[in-house]
């Protein structure tokens, strides 16, 4: 396996990912796969491209099998901040260790940014899984948004959990 930042030429691998994981674990994010469906591979290329952002993919014999980004606030009052998003692992990729090698690349990185002081995520608070991941970095739990997605009628609560640096 090799874990490696994503570069403009993975956009379209990405973007077969995330719609996996859109459709797959909808209640994981909360973007939808209607809403990105029909968004051009190149959107997910300029983001691969920004100062801000850092996007991981892990790769299996050459094919996508799992990502996240880590993304820093700009603000003047919030650049002390970034952010974990969109971290997904394919089912069959799933407890191999995949998801602890993404967020340990996410966090390393986080932590060679001068200012960095803490890193934020949000994770439905029904993902046992996930949170355990999380906890086994140091995230800690600080918070719950109740009924932060609604999908099809159903409401599903998420854990916001930060990594204090």
């Amino acid at each position: 396996m090799e874990i490696r930042l994503l570069r403009p030429d993975d956009a379209e691998i990405y973007k077969e990912l995330r719609l996996e994981g859109l459709k797959k674990n909808p209640e994981a994010f909360g973007s939808s796969y209607e809403e990105e469906a029909g968004r051009p591979p190149e959107v997910y290329g300029e983001r691969f491209k920004t100062e801000n952002s850092y996007h991981y993919g892990a790769f299996e014999d050459g094919k996508l099998i799992g990502v996240v980004s880590l993304v820093r606030d700009t603000g003047l009052k919030m650049k002390h901040r970034t952010n974990i998003y969109a971290m997904y692992v394919t089912e069959s990729a799933r407890k191999n260790g995949i998801g602890k090698s993404l967020v340990s690349k996410a966090v390393e990185k986080a932590r060679s940014w001068d200012g960095v002081e803490q890193i934020h995520l949000a994770v439905m608070s029904e993902n046992i899984p996930a949170k355990k991941l999380y906890a086994s970095f140091g995230f800690e739990v600080y918070g719950k948004e109740r009924h932060a997605l609604k999908i099809d009628g159903k409401y599903y609560d998420e854990d916001l959990m930060a990594l204090f640096l």
